[in-house]
């Protein structure tokens, strides 16, 4: 039997005339992530793109698992194509599902006929596929509205496909297609929920830590590593920039008002995160800041910290709860790695009673009192590092 991996579109069928654009995009990233399985033949074709193995004794678990992660298909399957002959699909389907039909009670067939020229019509084919599983399996009935198992049909120009129930995918558009974008990776749980949230909008991504040593320790660096490795499978490689934010970071602390402090970094941090965004090519900055979440989240914060620098500053989780970001967390396996208890550089030096409601008139005028700011800014900009991620399914941090 010929197996292959069908991807169907959602959102990317409804894009007219740029829609070759965004199908040529999404061949090349599913053939980037099948390329260390093994050699695959990547086509798209009536709003569906197929996957055919090309070598024999292919993992074809392990490539479901890779393009199952990618965003722009709205649902997959894994599927044996035959010659579009009744009895042919007969005998297929009872050799490529009929194992599945074991221990169930209650299956239905579906048919979709793309291809009009095959002799039967969808209804005939359910019906009658439908009775010759019934003869091989006599302990089954129909249920039409609530199977507990699908055997699915659909007779394309190129043959016919073979499935059960088609897997949900994640939908969204192609990572790229949007543009590019840097997203401020802190080491809890909302930032990487952002970078996942943004790529799912087609937004290629980078990413940028502070790091204040000594009171962050390496190990927190290790830590904000593993989330932006853990998030690969969804954003496609990328890069992360830590930046040695200690000097800006005291000096504030030791020059600006105690209750401006928390939004005074943040104006910091997003000046120099322009620094980086611009140097590589970046057209926004993602935060995964929640409205009134803490008091640098508040409207007149947020106020204050977008007027530091002149990128848009996209805020993917503003309307969310907790608990629906930590769901997302959950979903793409940052959660555990994100509670983690290593510091974090917004943490530190934190005011017990910072002000939630600060004019930009008092911020601009504490910032004039620290001259010295924008040069330490500048170096810690220049002396950034920068860490090259692949995309890889196994990440392994012990906290």
């Amino acid at each position: 039997m010929r197996e292959v991996i069908m991807g169907y579109q959602g959102e990317m069928s409804l894009k007219g005339l740029n829609r070759n654009q965004f199908e040529s995009t999404m061949m090349k990233i599913l053939r980037y992530r099948l390329k260390t399985v093994g050699r695959f033949r990547v086509y798209c074709t009536q709003s569906t793109f197929y996957m055919e193995p090309e070598e024999e004794d292919i993992d074809m678990d392990l490539a479901f698992e890779r393009v199952s992660k990618v965003f722009g298909l709205a649902a997959l399957s894994r599927a044996v194509v035959c010659e579009k002959d009744f009895d042919t699909i007969c005998q297929t389907a009872e050799d490529y599902l009929g194992d599945s039909l074991h221990g169930i009670k209650t299956f239905k067939v579906e048919a979709r006929r793309s291809d009009k020229t095959f002799p039967m019509t969808s209804p005939e084919l359910m019906r009658e596929l439908g009775a010759y599983l019934l003869g091989r399996h006599n302990y089954l009935r129909v249920d039409v509205k609530n199977p507990q198992f699908k055997v699915i049909v659909e007779i394309r120009d190129y043959g016919a496909y073979i499935h059960g129930p088609k897997i949900q995918g994640e939908g969204g558009l192609p990572v790229g297609t949007s543009g590019r974008a840097l997203n401020m990776l802190s080491g809890g749980i909302d930032s990487p929920v952002a970078a996942y949230r943004m790529a799912k909008r087609g937004l290629g991504l980078d990413h940028i830590h502070f790091a204040s040593p000594p009171y962050t320790s390496e190990r927190a660096k290790l830590k904000v590593k593993a989330l932006a490795q853990l998030i690969t499978p969804y954003t496609g490689s990328t890069n992360l920039f830590v930046v040695p934010y200690t000097k800006p970071q005291e000096y504030i602390r030791d020059n600006a008002p105690d209750v401006l402090f928390t939004v005074l970094m943040r104006r910091s941090m997003m000046r120099i995160a322009n620094i980086i965004a611009r140097k590589q090519g970046c057209e926004a900055l993602v935060t995964g800041e929640s409205l009134a979440q803490v008091a640098s989240q508040t409207v007149k914060a947020l106020q204050c910290t977008d007027a530091a620098q002149d990128l848009p500053i996209l805020r993917p989780l503003i309307g969310m709860d907790k608990t629906e970001i930590v769901e997302t967390a959950r979903h793409i396996n940052t959660f555990e790695t994100s509670i983690l208890p290593y510091e974090d550089c917004c943490t530190i030096f934190t005011p017990p009673h910072p002000k939630i409601r600060p004019e930009l008139s008092e911020i601009l005028e504490a910032e004039a009192g620290m001259p010295g700011l924008a040069e330490l800014e500048a170096e810690a900009a220049e002396a950034t590092e920068r860490i090259r991620l692949r995309i890889t399914d196994d990440v392994e941090f012990e906290g």
